[in-house]
């Protein structure tokens, strides 16, 4: 597998002001998990995925990266 990000999420968040610090409130999770969602060194569960979507107003396939061209 290569080394490319598997979430969008920095790149969303940065995009509507939004930083992993108010994710981690609204989630009511640690800033840790969040940055590491962040900088793809863990992946959110597929719930959080949608907790996250929905927080954003956005559909969950915009935070993944597309495996296809």
């Amino acid at each position: 597998m290569s080394n490319k990000p598997l979430n969008r999420l920095k790149a969303i968040l940065a995009e509507q002001g939004k930083t992993n610090n108010w994710l981690a409130a609204q989630l009511k999770k640690s800033v840790t998990t969040t940055s590491r969602w962040c900088s793809n060194k863990t992946q959110p569960s597929v719930e959080n995925m949608a907790a996250i979507a929905k927080l954003l107003g956005i559909d969950i396939k915009d935070l993944l990266h597309p495996t296809k061209k």
